[in-house]
């Protein structure tokens, strides 16, 4: 363990100390902090899709101090300490890694790819789990997207995919049609709720197929929302005017007028 190492960890005992340490901090506990976890890695993922590696620096310290923080609660726990997290990753990495780390040898990376699967199906039953199905091992905590994604690689992995993207196109526009048939009929919530999923989840199976990332993508999405209606603002700001006061069709006009500069 580096000097700075643990000068963190001493931080952290720091601030969780009952007498003299963060009253926030104190208070905090597994269930608490593991909303900000997954914040925090979300704004890591922003940093490196921004380009942004000063940024990124900070929100990978941010990231950290999140592991320190539950090793620490743990440790008070009696649980296990951060050197047992360090000690378990270290093994894993090794254990997953033969054909780096001891004899194995894969002619390919999907061959690499199925081995991976064959060492964690073997990693779950040792823990005495028994699901042995090709769907076994997906997180439940998993962004549901995320999840999805998980899903359509297990079943793909004993041929159950589409070819290529093209039926993913076909199987959308179905989705989309039943959709369109629900609002049509007047249909109830559940049933709403059910074929817009339907629909999340091609278009999920789509991004796959088309090796996109469905996360950065939605983010890529987001920021030319964000980027566009702030020029809106802008523009109908420039003439004494506010969005609020502008029919749709004048709203409309001035995001085209946004999309077009951005040409």
């Amino acid at each position: 363990m580096t000097d700075k190492v643990a000068e963190l960890l001493a931080i952290m005992a720091r601030l969780r100390d009952r007498e003299h340490g963060c009253p926030w901090d104190v208070a905090q506990t597994f269930d608490s902090i593991a909303p900000y976890t997954i914040e925090e890695a979300y704004e890591t993922a922003d940093a490196i899709d921004r380009k942004d590696y000063a940024a990124l620096k900070d929100e990978l310290g941010d990231l950290l101090l999140q592991v320190v923080f539950h090793a620490r609660m743990a440790e008070e726990q009696q649980l296990f300490a951060f050197d047992d997290v360090v000690d378990a990753i270290n093994a894993k990495l090794k254990r997953r890694h033969p054909h780096v780390f001891a004899d194995a040898h894969y002619a390919n990376a999907e061959e690499q790819s199925r081995a991976w699967d064959e060492i964690k199906r073997a990693e779950r039953a040792g823990r005495g789990e028994d699901d042995t199905g090709a769907l076994a091992g997906i997180a439940r905590g998993l962004p549901e997207w995320k999840r999805a994604l998980k899903l359509c690689d297990k079943a793909a992995v004993v041929g159950f995919d589409w070819p290529g993207p093209e039926p993913v196109l076909d199987k959308l526009q179905e989705e989309i049609a039943e959709v369109r048939a629900e609002f049509t009929a007047g249909a109830e919530h559940d049933r709403l709720l059910d074929e817009i999923g339907d629909v999340a989840f091609v278009l999920v199976n789509l991004a796959r197929h088309a090796r996109v990332d469905f996360s950065a993508a939605l983010r890529h999405a987001n920021a030319k929302f964000e980027r566009r209606f702030r020029r809106m603002e802008a523009l109908a700001a420039a003439k004494g005017e506010s969005l609020a006061g502008k029919s749709l069709a004048e709203q409309d006009a001035l995001w085209n007028q946004a999309k077009a500069e951005e040409r």
